[in-house]
């Protein structure tokens, strides 16, 4: 696809718009006619102040032609998104659920309208300004409640320790995180671990400057139990010695993969503090793991959450994907019940995202449960229906480009077990600080909606070559902290309030 971008900046929002119709084109941004050097089986042609309109927007490809104008009452990015959404949906006949929401963070958007309009004419606007649909809006207005006394808990110095561990067993079909497999990384997993723990210190003494306060730690990947129990226990062990952990509830750590649990890791997790795990199954269906490139079955998926709870463990999530190849309607329910009858406090269900780094995509297989809208749909109101019954709310919810049905991510948890970290983290809420690679600090201005984003190397290699440049990066904490501080002191003072 051809999306030319005149003469307005809008050209990501259009191309996650274009996504949600048209999932499997390949969008090609240019910013003239001239820019394009072969043609198209599909157009898309966005202007500011074209054919004597405000916004223009045209729409060609074997089907036929749709154009749209808009007039001048319109705010420029919502009036030509708005526009765009019109005429996607005219030319295609697709109604997305989720209207002409392409971001990351719905609940994101939901709370700050209803902070600013009150509950009942958040709802109206996000129907009816964003278009999303009533199912769509009815659990984003769910998931809203959940997480609002967490995020209404959180003060000024409130922040979060992510931790990752970019290693897994074998790299799945559909990932495309920079997890790499052990298979080719095992060399590389003692000095990493080795510089992680420096990292995790140099974290803590900055946060101790800061006065900041730990509210929940979270060790993610990649699968951090393809760290041995001696590795876990010593990072465990780090983060406990160099952080004040007075103030910090939760401690979870991804187990994720089966086939990287053991009595010896768990029993060092527990031990050590942790309060909550994954045991992600992704799948109770042999056929679907092999399809993904797991090697293990569903029975050591439910092997090892026996064995979690054998050892002391209360407070387990697991993740299951909608869309998976091989996978069903009838299989996917199957999954469901079998989860549901380990009884774990958490279930997350993501929507299958295939991204052009995953394995699937490269390979040009895209499966019929991926393709399909209608069954991704139906699997998805399956577990809405069925976690519902069982006692679960929704707590938090994401949504990426390329999603199964183009659906959303969801959280679910019974009651007293939501994970404070996975809301904290999505509706960006307060500073999260980030150790290993791939980590993403996030630093949250208290007093405004600010956002500032220092990146760790994404692969471990770079993380182990480039290591003193990691730590240099580190100090934009202290110096972001500063002008955070500085801008507060300075309006308290401009009005008077001032301590």
């Amino acid at each position: 696809m051809h999306l030319f971008v005149i003469d307005h900046p809008y050209h990501y929002e259009a191309e996650n718009l274009c996504r949600v119709f048209f999932p499997f084109d390949k969008v090609i941004t240019l910013h003239s006619e001239a820019e394009a050097e072969e043609p198209q089986n599909r157009t898309v042609y966005t202007a500011l102040r074209n054919t004597g309109a405000p916004y223009y927007v045209r729409i060609e490809d074997e089907t036929g032609v749709t154009e749209r104008t808009g007039g001048p009452e319109t705010e420029e990015e919502y009036g030509m998104m708005a526009l765009l959404f019109d005429a996607l949906q005219a030319h295609t006949g697709k109604t997305p659920r989720w209207g002409m929401l392409t971001g990351i963070h719905p609940i994101k958007l939901l709370r700050q309208l209803t902070e600013k309009f009150g509950e009942v004419e958040a709802g109206r606007l996000f129907r009816e300004k964003y278009f999303v649909s009533e199912e769509k809006a009815a659990i984003a207005e769910r998931t809203l409640r959940t997480q609002t006394p967490v995020t209404m808990d959180v003060h000024e110095n409130d922040y979060s320790l992510y931790i990752s561990v970019p290693f897994c067993p074998t790299r799945c079909a559909y990932c495309s995180f920079v997890s790499q497999s052990v298979e080719k990384t095992k060399k590389q997993i003692p000095v990493y671990h080795k510089l992680l723990m420096e990292e995790i210190t140099a974290t803590a003494a900055i946060a101790k400057d800061l006065g900041l306060t730990l509210r929940s730690v979270y060790v993610g990947g990649g699968t951090p139990t393809t760290f041995d129990a001696p590795q876990l226990s010593e990072m465990i062990r780090t983060v406990r010695a160099s952080f004040d952990m007075t103030q910090c509830e939760e401690f979870t750590v991804e187990a994720g993969r089966p086939d990287t649990i053991d009595r010896a890791k768990l029993e060092a997790l527990l031990s050590g503090g942790v309060t909550r795990i994954s045991i992600n199954p992704q799948t109770l269906q042999d056929n679907v793991l092999e399809n993904i490139g797991r090697r293990h079955t569903a029975q050591q998926t439910v092997d090892a959450f026996r064995l979690a709870r054998e050892v002391g463990f209360d407070n387990i999530n697991m993740d299951l994907i909608v869309g998976l190849p091989g996978d069903t309607f009838e299989s996917f329910c199957d999954t469901i019940e079998k989860v549901l009858e380990l009884d774990p406090e958490n279930v997350t269900v993501h929507s299958l995202a295939l991204k052009r780094s995953s394995f699937i995509t490269q390979s040009g297989e895209v499966n019929q449960a991926h393709a399909d809208a209608l069954l991704a749909d139906h699997m998805m109101a399956y577990a809405e229906r069925r976690l519902t019954e069982s006692g679960f709310e929704p707590y938090y919810l994401y949504r990426q480009s390329r999603m199964a049905g183009n659906l959303e991510n969801t959280g679910w948890a019974k009651p007293g077990f939501v994970c404070a970290y996975n809301i904290f983290t999505m509706d960006e809420t307060e500073t999260v600080l980030a150790c290993g690679a791939g980590g993403v600090s996030k630093l949250k201005d208290p007093y405004s909606e600010e956002l500032c984003r220092i990146f760790n190397f994404k692969y471990s290699y770079e993380y182990i070559s480039r290591y003193e440049e990691i730590l240099e990066r580190k100090g934009g904490i202290a110096e972001k902290y500063e002008q955070f501080r500085k801008r507060i002191h300075q309006i308290h003072q401009s009005s008077g309030t001032d301590q």
